[in-house]
């Protein structure tokens, strides 16, 4: 063996031992970065099923986007989404989603924005619309992008029954059903002729219905849309990132 050799076999040595402690090192912050994920996800969990008064074994999913580690290190998480189904939030009972960014680790910030939204199916829906006043809500079906029902209109002591499709929306923070579409003895009909065909009585569905639901719910979240999507009307909220420290947008808002 020549001495030329020699050190080409320490060098080969000394990058074994490199390659050996850079994989060591990347194992190491794989697995940092699982254990932060992990203790991460479980607090958020822990806080929901806490703050939002669900049992103790209620199904939470949450997930953080992006390396948690270097978020961790500057004090804010970007991105936190926990979802969970067959949630009771107030007034509504349905699969619930719920985003936020900007979330401070500490917990002692208000957080950036963040926005929810609530699947409700059908029979969640006839619940959450029995709640309006004199409202037909057992008969109503989805058909999107309307829900549609049936209301019994009286017209000199006899039962006339009206076929009413409204369009879900949201105003001021209420849910609101817009009329869209009219059926009167099988047949389709627009509004001037349901009016001059029943009067007055016409008039109960003729115009759009409101419900307030906001004095049921966090003064932070505010209804920014209602749609059907497929069987199901998801109602879409904005959140107030101040809601994680400041107690009168935890509280209850209010309707008006």
């Amino acid at each position: 063996m020549t001495d030329a050799a020699r050190p080409r076999r320490r060098t080969g040595r000394w990058i074994a031992v490199a390659v050996i402690a850079v994989v060591l090192v990347a194992g190491l912050a794989v697995a940092a970065e699982f254990i932060a994920r992990s203790v991460v996800t479980n607090t958020v969990r822990s806080l929901v099923v806490q703050n939002v008064g669900l049992p103790d074994d209620q199904k939470v999913d949450v997930s953080v986007g992006g390396l948690v580690l270097p978020q961790l290190v500057t004090g804010r998480l970007d991105d936190v989404t926990a979802s969970s189904d067959d949630v009771t939030l107030g007034p509504l009972t349905g699969d619930v989603r719920v985003e936020l960014r900007g979330v401070p680790v500490a917990g002692d910030a208000a957080a950036d924005e963040g926005t929810a939204s609530v699947r409700l199916d059908e029979e969640q829906l006839r619940a959450l619309l029995s709640q309006i006043p004199d409202f037909p809500s057992g008969t109503v079906t989805l058909a999107a992008p309307d829900l549609a029902f049936t209301s019994e209109l009286s017209l000199f002591g006899v039962a006339i029954p009206v076929g009413v499709s409204v369009t879900p929306g949201a105003s001021a923070g209420d849910l609101t059903l817009t009329p869209s579409a009219f059926q009167l003895g099988g047949n389709a009909v627009d509004a001037d002729t349901l009016r001059s065909q029943l009067g007055g009585v016409a008039d109960t569905v003729l115009g759009t219905r409101n419900l307030c639901i906001a004095d049921r719910l966090p003064a932070a979240l505010t209804l920014t849309s209602a749609t059907i999507q497929g069987q199901s009307l998801v109602a879409a909220f904005d959140i107030d990132g101040g809601v994680l420290v400041d107690p009168a947008l935890q509280a209850d808002g209010s309707c008006g």
